[in-house]
């Protein structure tokens, strides 16, 4: 990405082993995140340009000597972060706070991005997940489920996780995106009882509908918190925002009740928001979320996107060959295309 609007997919060295705990990845698979949208719109004039992407699953070319926990020829699944997988936090399964890590658009480890045919992986020792039986000619809509665990189904697993979902739950989603629709698939999966999606694509509500929700509510600011303060009888106990914009989150303190909790995982284009005595201190408000370490949760997620039971994949409705991906980020930033796969 060389600016606003302004994506180009160009040559560049092929990547190269540089310490022993690399990796060499070939990537099948690759997407363009809502995320990317961000810079998108607002990006400055960059000379050199910023290798893109941060979701990408593929196979294993080389490893160094230090790596162990993959091989030459395993298919694996890369996380958003970068983790070393030792660290304390880690440790803790926050691999997103992992000491010597970080995230693939502004690592200090030289490396490119993963809308790409192929990434070195730093710490891959940590970073990777081998998946068995699995090779880049797998069904297609499979690959699509795998590559959700590189982060959006990771993500939307989080926000219900960190907003406390539970079985019986009453959960408002705020974003039709593709994070929301899977926190939507998260919090039925956890048990929720009713969970309102707040959004206004039908295709993208329709499929809302398919992975558990129960209301849909298309009305924005005043009118959308009280059509979803009434359905839910003066409030959500758990709202689930994953746009990231001020008015998702005016929305979310709008709708959720007295001891209520706001859950975020859109990453927040702001930086001051209510959080005062007359939005979240008075009426004993939690406020909880952040980058998800869906490094922590893959091992977890996976046997049931393995076996079918449940298909995160569903998100991706466009695909484009490498050479296309601007066309993508055009198809998601005019809303033609709910997720973009990039196929390499």
């Amino acid at each position: 990405m060389f600016g606003a609007g302004d994506v180009r997919v160009v040559d560049v060295p092929d990547p190269a082993l540089q310490v022993p705990g690399d990796a060499l990845v070939r990537v099948v698979r690759a997407c363009i995140c809502g995320s990317d949208l961000h810079p998108y719109h607002s990006m400055p004039a960059t000379p050199g340009g910023t290798s893109m992407g941060h979701e990408f699953i593929g196979v294993v070319e080389e490893i160094g000597a230090e790596v162990t926990t993959v091989r030459t020829g395993d298919f694996v699944i890369a996380p958003f972060a970068v983790s070393d997988g030792t660290c304390e936090f880690c440790r803790a399964g926050l691999q997103t706070s992992c000491l010597h890590g970080g995230f693939w658009n502004d690592l200090g480890f030289g490396t490119g991005g993963g809308q790409a045919e192929a990434v070195r992986v730093p710490l891959a020792e940590g970073t990777l997940v081998p998946v068995p039986g699995i090779d880049s000619g797998t069904d297609d809509d499979l690959l699509a489920g795998l590559l959700t665990l590189s982060d959006v189904y990771g993500t939307g697993w989080h926000a219900a996780v960190r907003g406390g979902v539970r079985p019986g739950s009453t959960v408002t989603v705020i974003g039709d995106g593709a994070v929301g629709l899977l926190a939507v698939l998260s919090a039925k999966q956890l048990g929720a009882e009713r969970i309102v999606l707040m959004g206004r694509h039908r295709s993208r509500t329709d499929l809302g509908r398919e992975f558990g929700a129960t209301d849909v509510v298309p009305e924005r600011g005043a009118d959308g918190i009280a059509r979803v303060r009434d359905l839910t009888r003066g409030g959500s106990e758990i709202v689930l925002e994953a746009v990231g914009h001020m008015p998702a989150y005016l929305q979310a303190v709008g709708v959720v009740r007295p001891g209520g909790v706001i859950s975020r995982v859109g990453v927040p284009q702001y930086e001051d928001a209510p959080v005062g005595f007359g939005s979240l201190f008075g009426p004993n408000i939690t406020l909880t979320g952040g980058p998800a370490p869906v490094r922590a949760y893959i091992e977890q997620l996976l046997p049931a996107v393995l076996d079918g039971t449940v298909q995160p994949g569903k998100v991706f409705d466009h695909t484009v060959g490498l050479e296309d991906t601007p066309k993508g980020y055009v198809a998601m930033d005019d809303r033609t295309a709910l997720k973009v796969v990039v196929r390499p």
